[in-house]
C-alpha cells in the first residue's frame, strides 16, 4: 500500500534515486515520517502524481495487489503445509530431543 518495505516504511529511508528526503520527492513511495509529518514535511505527506494520500493508496495497491495477496493469502498456507509435511520428520523428533535435556516449554 505504501510502495515501500516495512524496514523504509518505518525509518523514512526510502533510499529514493535522487537523494531526497522521505516526503521531497513527490512520489508514490509514503513512509510512516513522511505520514506523520517530520521535519519539513506537512502532516500527510507529499505525494506524487496522485495529489492525495487516498488517490496515492489506491494508486499503490492497484500496481501491488498481487504480492499482497500472494503475502496474505498464499504465506500463511505454505506455512501450515509445511508444518503438516515436517512434523513427524522432524518437529517431533527435535521436540523429544529439547524435552530430554530440560528445554521443553510448559504451559
Amino acid at each position: 500500500m505504501f510502495n515501500t518495505n516495512l524496514l523504509e516504511f518505518v525509518t523514512g529511508n526510502t533510499n529514493h534515486p535522487n537523494g531526497n528526503p522521505y516526503g521531497s520527492d513527490g512520489a508514490l513511495t509514503m513512509s510512516l515520517p513522511e505520514l506523520l509529518g517530520f521535519g519539513s514535511v506537512k502532516f500527510g505527506g507529499n505525494h506524487g502524481a496522485g495529489g492525495s494520500l487516498m488517490d496515492s493508496l489506491e494508486t499503490n495497491f492497484r500496481a501491488n495487489w498481487g504480492s499482497l495477496a500472494i503475502g496474505v493469502i498464499g504465506i500463511p498456507i505454505v506455512a501450515n503445509v509445511a508444518m503438516k509435511l515436517l512434523r513427524k520428520p522432524i518437529i517431533l523428533p527435535a521436540n523429544r530431543m529439547l524435552k530430554s535435556v530440560g528445554l521443553d516449554v510448559k504451559v
